[in-house]
């Protein structure tokens, strides 16, 4: 559990500690329990609402609503190749 907390970058105490750790094997074990469910054929929802009713979904067409202005974007760029910005490399 220190070791979570650390990653974390939590400060518990070794109380807070006994009880985050029995909150997360609960969590856990709630995750198991459902991947015990058989869910083959059931199909995903959009929202829990479209298992009782139907639902409209509010989505718009795909569709290209701005002119390309790469060049025009990259015309201030110190380095582009490809249509790409060239940086420095930081990591070695």
């Amino acid at each position: 559990m220190s070791r979570i907390a650390n990653l974390a970058r939590l400060e518990l105490s070794p109380a807070e500690q006994a009880s985050l750790l029995g909150e997360l094997n609960g969590f856990f074990a709630i995750v198991e329990q459902m991947r015990a469910v058989d869910t083959t054929g059931v199909a995903p929802l959009y929202t829990p609402l479209s298992a009782i009713q139907e639902v409209a979904l509010r989505l718009r067409e795909d569709a290209v609503t701005e002119p390309d202005s790469r060049e025009a974007n990259q015309k201030s760029a110190p380095a582009v190749e490809a249509g790409l910005f060239l940086v420095p490399r930081v990591i070695e």
